[in-house]
C-alpha cells in the first residue's frame, strides 16, 4: 500500500503495511505503527528542537516526547520557529 504523508511543505511517498491514521496540522496523515512523538516529528521532516507541539489538545513538554506513543486518531498541531529580519 502506498500512502502520502504531508510533512511541512512537501509530500513524500512511503510504503507501509502497518499504518496509523492521525491528524497533523488539520490534515489527515498516515504514519508507521510504534513511533514515539519524537520519532514521528523526525519521520515527518521536522527538527524537534525547533517546534512546539500540541498533542490531543495539550502542550507537551519536550522532555516527554520520547515516551509519548502515537496511536490511531491522535491529533497534533506543530508550530515551527521562523526567523526573519
Amino acid at each position: 500500500m502506498i500512502l502520502l504523508l504531508p510533512p511541512l511543505s512537501c509530500w513524500s511517498i512511503f510504503v507501509m503495511t502497518d499504518a496509523l491514521a492521525i491528524q497533523v496540522n488539520g490534515e489527515a496523515c498516515s504514519c508507521p505503527v510504534g513511533l514515539s512523538l519524537q520519532q514521528l516529528l523526525e519521520h515527518l521532516g521536522w527538527r524537534p528542537q525547533l517546534v512546539v507541539v500540541e498533542f490531543n489538545g495539550a502542550i507537551l513538554p519536550r522532555g516527554t516526547w520520547t515516551q509519548q506513543s502515537v496511536v490511531e486518531g491522535d491529533r497534533l498541531e506543530v508550530v515551527t520557529i521562523v526567523g526573519g529580519g
